[in-house]
């Protein structure tokens, strides 16, 4: 395999055990490689151009790289019929390299300690780059308004060293893990790292709620499509982190999980060398754009539903928490009698 990143040959028994497999970045051995990896934004950026001009050796497969969300990946036509794997976050890569999983304790080991309810935030938020045209600006500025939100950060003059981050996050009873793209599968280290590895409570913005359902442990985020708005989500917050026991029940998963966090490029690219041997020999990507850009969600229009007590119509049934403004009070939406 051959990259543009150096790194040591034996890296990859080291890590997998795979005895045959070699990571290289010599471009001499590209004749020998039989996966060549290119990444995407040094290709875009002009930083890398393909070997079209040199000669395809029989059997060797090129691979596609890519850790941005499509928004930030670029045009891609002119890469058509040109590569025959994948390697991204998305589940449905040919290689998925996520920026974080969840490993099972080994047993024996230490359990996890009960998360310190002494917290002196409610919210915080760590953000270096702010655009009007993101969702999570829009959603912070709504929020912002309803709850106090602690900002750090390069955008807000006070930027955290990486000793300092998880220390501060920790004191904070929910952390905004708002992705910069509304993306398929995109979930990145603001989940895993910033949020659980701290043990505040991640308040998630990004692909659909099925999507973080499908990666993260039962009961462990709480995602802004859950609410009817965001007012509601912000008083929802408050009155959860009033309540220990219900905040504490955010966080029984630790018990029996560990957050493995993703960052160095050697260990991605080495699940190359595991999965080589199952991967189709003769794929090609007739249309990488087609691929790269399906992540596209509707949202259905759902039935109204009113508060049970009083009567009063207010939300929409995609929605699962509820707030009635006459009641001052949540109700959930199996409780929720349908209008007629």
């Amino acid at each position: 395999m051959e990259t543009n990143i150096t790194y040591s040959i034996s890296y990859c028994w080291d890590l997998c055990h795979m005895p045959h497999c070699r990571l290289v970045d010599q471009h001499f051995l590209f004749p020998s490689a039989d996966v060549v990896v290119f990444h995407n934004r040094e290709l875009i950026q002009g930083q890398q151009k393909l070997p079209l001009n040199l000669p395809w050796p029989q059997g060797q497969r090129w691979a596609w790289l890519s850790l941005e969300s499509p928004a930030h990946n670029g045009h891609l036509q002119e890469y058509a019929n040109i590569f025959n794997m994948t390697i991204s976050y998305r589940r449905d890569a040919d290689i998925t390299v996520p920026y974080g999983e969840l490993l099972p304790k080994e047993a024996g080991g230490r359990l996890e300690e009960d998360v310190p309810l002494n917290k002196s935030t409610l919210v915080c938020w760590v953000v270096n780059n702010v655009q009007n045209y993101h969702k999570r600006t829009a959603v912070y500025k709504e929020l912002s308004a309803v709850v106090p939100v602690k900002v750090y950060g390069r955008w807000s003059g006070t930027p955290l060293s990486n000793e300092a981050l998880l220390p501060t996050i920790s004191q904070c009873y929910f952390y905004l893990a708002f992705e910069n793209s509304v993306a398929k599968d995109y979930i990145t280290e603001k989940l895993w790292r910033n949020a659980y590895q701290s043990g505040a409570v991640p308040v998630v913005l990004g692909p659909p709620i099925s999507d973080y359902k499908d990666v993260a442990p039962p009961n462990s985020f709480i995602h802004v499509d859950e609410f009817a708005s965001v007012r509601v989500l912000g008083k929802f917050l408050q009155e959860l982190a009033k309540d220990k026991k219900t905040y504490n029940q955010y966080f029984p998963w630790k018990q029996q999980w560990t957050v493995k966090v993703y960052s160095d490029w050697r260990e991605r690219l080495c699940k190359i060398c595991v999965q080589y041997n199952s991967l189709p020999q003769h794929k090609v990507y007739s249309d990488l754009q087609a691929w790269d850009k399906d992540n596209t969600y509707k949202a259905s229009i759902g039935k109204s539903h009113m508060c049970p007590p009083c009567s009063n119509v207010l939300c929409q049934e995609q929605f699962i928490f509820h707030y009635c403004i006459i009641c001052d009070a949540f109700f959930m939406l199996l409780l929720c009698q349908q209008t007629i």
